[in-house]
């Protein structure tokens, strides 16, 4: 059966000499593979359309639901800019990554679609990556089922009060509470603030927030912490994004 998708390429692997699989994020099918043959070829029509984070039209051929067989494909977006920045490229391979790690071939959920295609053209147009990030990952969180409970205290309810953050519990601890885990991370209230504002927030309203680089760190301890707690996946591009922080420190 012949396909036509609206996609941006999230994985590419080489396969044997001059072929290459890419794993699709589709407006229509979810997380489909295809294999795009003679892609390496210098001469190969599909070479610019199967390069990471393309954004484009691909149609294919699939019988059942294996791996599909490019037969054609348009390039609408390259993220020229993410290509050119090897900061923005870090990120957005974090994201592409953790888009390909919690989702499962043909579960369709097409928000994701958007929120991967915005993300990149965010970064792409200079918004801070780091935000985006901490966006993303609270929506693959929910996604995955292990998004923590930012919007009250996860053992009483209570939405007023200073806030700490458990991870053991899953969320945050109001001060009453905060003697159920003697291992909670004080954070900022300002931190506290930005999480509550995140878990609702929609992408396609974000403009240019600015973070300071104290409360930055903040989240990225939280959002590590937790993640690898309840995740369970190890993110090559999480730890060439943590290289590039300490050399930037």
């Amino acid at each position: 059966m012949l396909y036509k998708v609206e996609g941006i390429v999230i994985k590419t692997i080489p396969y044997g000499e001059s072929n290459t699989i890419i794993t699709l994020y589709t407006k229509e099918l979810g997380k489909i593979g295809v294999m795009a043959r003679g892609a390496k070829k210098p001469k190969s029509r599909f070479t610019s359309i199967t390069q990471l984070f393309t954004y484009g039209i691909f149609v294919f051929q699939r019988t059942n639901k294996g791996l599909g067989t490019l037969q054609q494909g348009e390039a609408l977006s390259s993220f020229r800019r993410i290509r050119e920045d090897l900061v923005k490229t870090a990120y957005a391979a974090y994201l592409s990554e953790l888009l390909d790690r919690l989702t499962t071939e043909n579960d369709l959920k097409p928000d994701l679609f958007g929120w991967i295609k915005q993300a990149l053209d965010y970064i792409d147009h200079g918004i801070d990556p780091e935000v985006i990030t901490f966006l993303f990952e609270i929506k693959m969180m929910k996604t995955s089922g292990i998004v923590p409970e930012l919007s009250k205290c996860v053992s009483c309810g209570a939405k007023e009060g200073n806030f700490s953050f458990s991870i053991r519990e899953g969320g945050f601890l109001c001060e009453r509470c905060a003697y159920k885990d003697p291992y909670r991370m004080n954070i900022s209230q300002s931190a506290v603030r930005l999480l509550h504002m995140f878990y609702d927030f929609d992408l396609a309203r974000l403009g240019n927030v600015t973070l300071k680089k104290e409360t930055k760190r903040e989240l990225r301890t939280l959002f590590d912490t937790y993640m690898d707690e309840y995740s369970g996946v190890f993110l090559k591009s999480k730890k060439f994004l943590k290289q590039l922080d300490q050399l930037s420190d």
